[in-house]
């Protein structure tokens, strides 16, 4: 169990003191101007689970811990919660930069990445379980975090999302406002082979040989911002990230109206990679916090 100092304690308490999320003020390792907002609860055991939950455009970190019920399950569970808020007038997340997409790159995903680094420094959070979810441009950016910082993140959990890379807009830079946007993708026309696409994740940090973090993704078929295609395609990615080529289909899980896709051994708990199709659900598909503590192995 990770010893706090005396004053690391204190801020726990002041941190998990009510059911509201905190700005970290004294959060410095950022190479973009990202805030960082967590939620520790105050019986906390460590080293606890961290999961970082990110923010769709025009959201926010306040707003998004509101939509979410993470905070409650924190408490229940023992667990982190870190919400990134994006610095762009629009609350989008850049996740289209050459900075953003590769491993220590300088952009908003490397800023992320040193979130939960500060985390396990300073709250007790266990580097050996820390999990991504978003929805939208977080949905996005939980793709590219698991795609470029797979030494830091255990399994992802993506809403209504696009492939990691899929954002990609020559030019766009880290810094700009509002970040990068890709009509081609977001219309759901960028199509490639499973092995493409698994190519793009691996040359965001082609230095790794370790594991790769486990995948659960969810779309729905009626979304007109990122369309549905997206689905398809982004399953094609991990699969062939993850060597998986069998897979399985269930209708009406986990609920009436969606199909399960599981890839690979086991069920939708520990099964490398998970599908979600949600049929007449557009934009985005309501975040099934209990499914995602089971796929993450906290609840």
């Amino acid at each position: 169990m990770q010893v706090l100092s005396t004053l690391a304690t204190l801020a726990l308490a002041a941190v998990g003191s009510c059911q509201s999320i905190t700005k970290v003020n004294d959060f410095s390792g950022t190479p973009t101007n990202l805030g960082m907002y967590v939620y520790v609860p105050t019986s906390l055991q460590t080293p606890a689970p961290i999961i970082v939950a990110v923010h769709h455009c025009q959201g926010s970190a306040q707003g998004y811990s509101t939509e979410s019920k993470y905070l409650s399950l924190a408490d229940q569970h023992n667990f982190i919660v870190i919400y990134p808020n994006s610095r762009s007038s629009g609350g989008c997340f850049d996740v289209s930069s050459d900075a953003s997409l590769k491993h220590d790159g300088g952009g908003d995903s490397q800023t992320i990445a040193n979130m939960v680094k500060y985390a396990v420094e300073n709250y007790g959070g266990d580097a050996n379980r820390t999990f991504v979810t978003g929805t939208s441009s977080g949905a996005m950016m939980t793709n590219v975090l698991v795609g470029a910082y797979p030494d830091v993140f255990k399994a992802g959990s993506a809403y209504s999302g696009v492939p990691d890379g899929c954002f990609a807009v020559p030019g766009s830079t880290a810094t700009q406002d509002p970040p990068g946007w890709n009509n081609e993708c977001a219309n759901g026309q960028s199509t490639k082979t499973a092995e493409q696409w698994g190519d793009l994740v691996r040359s965001y940090y082609p230095d790794y040989t370790g594991p790769r973090p486990r995948m659960q993704i969810w779309h729905g078929s009626a979304d007109t911002t990122l369309r549905y295609p997206n689905y398809a395609e982004t399953m094609k990615q991990w699969a062939n990230v993850l060597g998986l080529t069998e897979s399985t289909d269930t209708a009406n899980a986990p609920q009436s109206g969606y199909t399960r896709t599981i890839y690979g051994e086991g069920d939708e708990n520990t099964a490398q990679l998970v599908g979600y199709s949600a049929q007449g659900v557009g934009h985005s598909v309501p975040i099934h916090e209990t499914n995602d503590l089971a796929f993450f192995g906290i609840a």
